[in-house]
């Protein structure tokens, strides 16, 4: 299906807005998944809070001038999908390596993160970044050891203080 120019226009300003809010993007070549496999693909995306995105090629160069994701215009090449992470930055990592798993046909092209290119086998170390409850409770833990060794010490000075009197 061919599209017209305000369509093209509608698609390359709907992806440059949620390029322009993204964390990361992951790109991958698509070919060979079927429609109840990207359906998949998008439902499980969507709870992750990822835009999974098919495009064409030169849309998405124009939808990614000006953004972070710049630097992607040299890998989009191919039949690709690009998986945008807006609410934390492992999101779309963490959905994409899950899927890959289970299906080898989607085959990662390139990750970005901070405006820097990354090649695809840092997929894995994208997906380990922490969501926000994951970052805030490993937060809360590295402020509470502290606060947890003074009171044991207190108590074994307490303890010992409590067997010299006896």
């Amino acid at each position: 299906m061919a599209l017209n120019l305000e369509q093209k226009k509608t698609i390359v300003a709907e992806v440059a807005e949620v390029a322009g809010k993204a964390h990361s993007v992951v790109v991958a070549e698509y070919a060979g998944l079927t429609a109840a496999q990207m359906t998949d693909l998008r439902s499980k995306a969507r709870k992750e809070g990822v835009y999974v995105r098919v495009v064409k090629n030169t849309l998405a160069r124009r939808a990614v001038e000006g953004t972070e994701f710049a630097c992607l215009q040299e890998t989009l090449t191919g039949p690709l999908m690009v998986a945008f992470s807006q609410e934390d930055p492992g999101g779309a990592g963490r959905v994409i390596s899950e899927f890959v798993k289970g299906n080898d046909k989607l085959v990662v092209k390139a990750v970005s993160i901070g405006g820097k290119l990354l090649p695809a086998a840092e997929l894995a170390r994208l997906a380990r970044i922490p969501n926000k409850p994951q970052a805030i409770s490993q937060l809360m833990a590295v402020m509470k050891a502290p606060v947890g060794k003074l009171a044991a010490t207190l108590a074994a000075v307490r303890d010992q203080k409590a067997g010299a009197a006896a």
